[in-house]
């Protein structure tokens, strides 16, 4: 931690009032640091690596308890993702315009301690032995419930918290870690499900988010909210709004078009990727760890590829790039086999990640710079209710592909289906620009 000399910035990062040498300073400071120096961006930055990383156990900890204890196959681990990610569909419109009128940090704080309760019930259900795929399918869903609400309240409390200007260094300093959680928890999972037993495992997520909600509480900037008399259509109203404006963006049209497609191909194939793993290429709990770990290598090298890319080549050419130089390498996954065949698994999942994670940055400094602020949390639940609603549709597709033709020629049909979301990025306006706007023309 950076020990501060001056005022933490409090709404939109605005500097504090007066002037002089601590001023300068300050200034000087914030060249050199960038949002390092912004105290309350470091706590939520802290709260949200610890809570994904948390997530990152989860993700590979709650499939590895269907599997290795409930003996689960994959139609059944297709059916515990789809309940994950089906709150996205159902909830997440009406999500995003009751969130617009509410406080955001106490949306993601209680959220966040829905989450800790849940997670917590698992290894309590199995210390007690009646633990079972419904109470698994049930934590899902109820989780998948909170992430609803606290993803469009994160998303319109971050620019509450910084610039307009520094949207995109704060997306890729959160992304990056989100990426380094990504390494690290995959593989803790499997080194603590072999240890411990991977119900035991989930007793980490649980934790992180108890940290998350106390550095949320440690966060001084103050918010506003809308001006709801300027906006006091009804709840359906609200989202029809927020519809429009999506529809009628040809950029955000695009890209949530694009990653909805995307995410049900690559969610249909994470569904199959542990049991693959497990009982066709014959690996064990602390190695799936290690190769899963693979993804959140690339999103780290992604991530900090950004910037760089941004400005050699602009935003718009450089989320192009990132997409379509990422898709072939998803052809590496089924060709792996044991010993020195799992370096495909790991290479084919780094590049991928890679190209998704820096496209994810830039994409979301996009939203978040270019969108009106009191329409930040209708946009981000109908983009969230596009993108993340495809996930579920993706699980049983996946699930049930796995099961009916067997895991490894299913991962060959979802490969070679990653090239078909590409047109919606390539016969959009972003094609013709160098550089997304910042604001609406």
């Amino acid at each position: 931690m950076t020990t501060e000399t001056t005022p933490e910035p409090l709404e939109g990062g605005a500097e504090p009032a007066g002037g002089g040498e601590p001023l300068a300073l300050a200034a000087r400071a914030r060249r050199s640091g960038g949002l390092l120096h912004h105290r309350d961006f470091r706590l939520l930055w802290l709260g949200e690596t610890v809570s994904k990383g948390g997530s990152a156990v989860t993700t590979v900890a709650l499939p590895l308890v269907a599997v290795v204890t409930l003996s689960a196959g994959p139609f059944a681990i297709g059916l515990l993702e789809a309940a994950a990610w089906l709150p996205w569909l159902l909830f997440s419109l009406p999500a995003g315009a009751w969130v617009d009128g509410w406080p955001r940090r106490p949306v993601m704080q209680v959220t966040n301690l829905v989450s800790l309760v849940l997670l917590a019930s698992v290894p309590l259900a199995a210390w007690f032995h009646v633990l079972g795929m419904v109470q698994l399918v049930v934590v899902a869903f109820g989780a998948g419930i909170a992430k609803v609400f606290f993803r469009p309240a994160f998303q319109a409390y971050l620019p509450i918290l910084v610039d307009a200007g520094d949207l995109r260094e704060g997306n890729a300093k959160l992304h990056g870690s989100y990426s380094v959680a990504d390494v690290a928890g995959p593989g803790l999972a499997g080194l603590l499900a072999q240890a411990f037993g991977a119900v035991n495992a989930l007793l980490v997520d649980a934790a992180s988010f108890g940290v998350s909600t106390l550095c949320l509480s440690r966060i001084r900037a103050t918010e506003q909210l809308p001006d709801q008399r300027r906006d006091n259509h009804g709840l359906f109203r609200r989202i029809a709004d927020g519809l429009r404006y999506v529809a009628h963006e040809g950029r955000l049209r695009a890209l949530t078009l694009f990653a909805a497609s995307s995410n049900l191909i690559l969610v249909a194939t994470q569904v199959l990727l542990i049991v693959f793993l497990v009982r066709v290429v014959g690996v064990r709990a602390g190695t799936v760890g290690v190769l899963m770990a693979a993804m959140g290598v690339g999103g780290v090298l992604g991530a900090l590829a950004t910037k760089r890319i941004s400005q050699r080549l602009g935003t718009a050419r450089g989320l192009l790039l990132c997409e379509l130089a990422a898709v072939p390498f998803g052809l590496l996954v089924p060709l792996t086999r044991p010993g020195a065949g799992l370096a495909l698994f790991a290479i084919g999942n780094l590049v991928l990640s890679a190209g998704i994670v820096a496209g994810n940055v830039i994409g979301s400094a996009f939203r978040q710079s270019y969108c009106p602020k009191d329409m930040m949390g209708r946009v981000s639940a109908v983009t969230a209710c596009l993108i993340y609603g495809s996930m579920p549709v993706g699980a049983v597709i996946g699930g049930s592909l796995g099961a009916g033709i067997g895991i490894r020629p299913a991962l060959w049909i979802l490969a070679g289906s990653l090239f078909l979301p590409l047109p919606f990025l390539l016969f959009s306006p972003i094609r013709h620009e160098r550089d997304l706007p910042t604001r609406p023309n």
